[in-house]
């Protein structure tokens, strides 16, 4: 899943592209990188960041999903019923939602569905979140919201931890170690797992000094290596040669020679 940010404030600024024509260029070299699927959003949902109202967020984001939606899937990255709706009827296949809240809007329009765990908002969910058991409780919250997906006949669902929201970094790797945990939970509801690192704070305290966010593309390679390799089955990605690169190397058969 290659990542659009139609936004001025998206937190890798190499991400940004807060013009329609700049945003579209972005999601069609996405689709030519090997993408499967363009993740368009209008909002940033960073931690501190601020809110968008819904005639903002719609006119950020439904010219730039009419024009992909013509070169491939589009999902919209919205907590908005409003524009979840007019982003569908413009073209897009999947609804990404940290909200959860629009899990029976997918099921009555028939797309798909990426339901990821969060705490608070934008402003709170990183002060001081806590947690008993964090793999447990992410795990209790995705999987009352597959029940709600199943109730909804959504069509396709992919769970997220919510790797980067409300969560330490201890938290997130501990959800990064247990990977598999999720994709076991995920299959039994015949979802898959969608996992998004890219350029996120937590690999800043990876190296042995903090790493900016232009330092962190190998961080980010090895944490989706690791979720792929662990039966994810869906990467939210800034950077789609590389990771692309990586998808094609983990499923060649071991020993195959490339000329």
């Amino acid at each position: 899943m290659g990542i659009v940010n139609v936004t001025p404030d998206s937190f890798f600024p190499a991400s940004r592209t807060a013009l329609t024509d700049q945003a579209i260029l972005r999601g069609r070299e996405l689709f030519s990188q090997g993408c499967d699927i363009v993740d368009v959003g209008g909002e940033s949902t960073r931690p501190g960041a601020d809110p968008v109202d819904v005639d903002e967020e719609l006119a950020r984001v439904i010219g730039v999903i009419e024009a992909l939606a013509l070169e491939g899937p589009v999902s919209v990255d919205t907590k908005k019923e409003t524009v979840a709706r007019a982003a569908v009827k413009a073209g897009a296949s999947v609804i990404n939602d940290v909200s959860c809240s629009l899990v029976e809007v997918a099921g009555e329009l028939g797309v798909g569905y990426v339901a990821m765990h969060s705490k608070g908002d934008s402003k709170t969910m990183q002060v001081n979140p806590t947690y008993d058991d964090v793999v447990a409780e992410v795990a209790q919250f995705l999987e009352e919201v597959a029940e709600r997906a199943l109730r909804a006949n959504v069509p396709a669902l992919w769970l997220d931890p919510g790797i980067g929201f409300a969560k330490t970094v201890e938290h997130n790797l501990t959800l990064l170690a247990n990977c598999d945990y999720f994709v076991e939970l995920a299959n039994r509801y015949g979802a898959g797992v969608l996992i998004g690192t890219s350029r996120k704070r937590f690999l800043e305290h990876l190296g042995a000094e903090r790493l900016s966010v232009d330092q962190r593309l190998e961080g980010s390679i090895a944490t989706e290596a690791w979720a792929m390799a662990h039966g994810v089955s869906m990467v939210r990605v800034h950077d789609a040669v590389a990771a692309v690169q990586l998808r094609e190397l983990l499923v060649r058969p071991v020993g195959e020679v490339v000329a």
